[in-house]
């Protein structure tokens, strides 16, 4: 199965403060969440390499968000028809070859059930596909479970929340923070910090970093629930929560006010050794050490926007 052809498309421009503007906003901001914070404009770093692991170099070119579909296409009852092909992404992001990653609903027709995907992959201009996204799924016993996607799987399900680009080298946002000090999160943090400085202005946040020296408060979709749900049962009994020891990796998109579009306006999910997921926080504040790298969007893409807005819990 296959979401349809003629599926609504609809694009916002995002502003475009200064990286180094932006820079310093966050590097105030977090301040007020984390005991030691460095925020500084840099040449981004081959992402390539370990510990990063994407499929292209860098978060240059072009940089766009793209949010597909939603959880209203999965809540109260799953529409399985949802299932989108990546291979579209860059065409409709005006690229003729584009690195893909952030946050998807696992391809269910390939994999098996339902789950949670980390989309990291490169397409090139022949359509060459560099994949390296990861499922998190929930076994029979109720454990994570982690698997790599194959080459030839290019698809999604459900929702996805996408930052793409070119994959090119530019100057990026290193974002370094330790000892949380609030009840809250890294993107969370970004996020409010960019609300405070920037008051009105729809910007548009994506990129990779690492967590270490805590454990992190993840969640799993199970499989597709075979009665109705509604959005506090599917937060509360439905999703499967765990434990995920460091290190981590997590792929993050954010934009600090929806321009109309019934976005989620952060998401992030990540994986560590054997296990993946949705990001909620870390669990130990007074060790957490955070480190990534974003830049900055253009534009925002939505794709297939449900009728009628809905949970974005998922």
């Amino acid at each position: 199965m296959m979401a349809g052809t003629n599926l609504t498309l609809e694009t916002k421009t995002l502003s475009s403060p200064s990286l180094e503007s932006v820079g310093t906003a966050l590097e105030s901001g977090l301040s007020s969440s984390f005991s030691s914070v460095n925020v500084s404009v840099v040449e981004c770093p081959d992402l390539r390499e370990e510990p990063w692991g994407l499929a292209a170099e860098g978060l240059g070119g072009h940089p766009h968000l793209l949010h597909v579909g939603g959880v209203p296409y999965l809540v109260p009852m799953v529409q399985r028809d949802k299932v989108y092909d990546m291979k579209t992404y860059p065409s409709i992001c005006g690229l003729d070859s584009a690195l893909i990653i952030g946050c998807g609903a696992a391809p269910w027709p390939s994999v098996g059930t339902n789950g949670e995907m980390m989309i990291n992959l490169a397409i090139g201009r022949e359509g060459v596909v560099e994949q390296r996204s990861k499922v998190a799924t929930v076994d029979r016993e109720g454990l994570c479970k982690m698997q790599s996607v194959p080459a030839s799987e290019t698809r999604h399900a459900i929702l996805g929340d996408l930052f793409i680009s070119q994959g090119q080298p530019s100057k990026v946002l290193e974002v370094r923070c330790k000892t949380r000090t609030e009840n809250t999160n890294l993107i969370t943090s970004m996020r409010q910090a960019l609300l405070e400085a920037f008051p009105g202005l729809n910007i548009g946040l994506g990129g990779v970093f690492q967590i270490n020296k805590s454990s992190a408060k993840i969640h799993v979709m199970p499989d597709f629930s075979p009665t109705p749900l509604t959005a506090d049962e599917a937060a509360t009994r439905w999703l499967k929560y765990y434990s995920m020891p460091s290190p981590m990796t997590m792929l993050s998109v954010l934009v600090t006010n929806d321009p109309g579009l019934d976005l989620k306006v952060e998401h992030t999910h990540g994986w560590g050794e054997g296990c993946g997921g949705h990001y909620h926080t870390d669990e130990e504040p007074g060790t957490v050490e955070y480190w990534g790298y974003f830049n900055l969007a253009e534009e925002c893409v939505r794709l297939d926007r449900p009728t009628g807005g809905g949970w974005t819990g998922v």
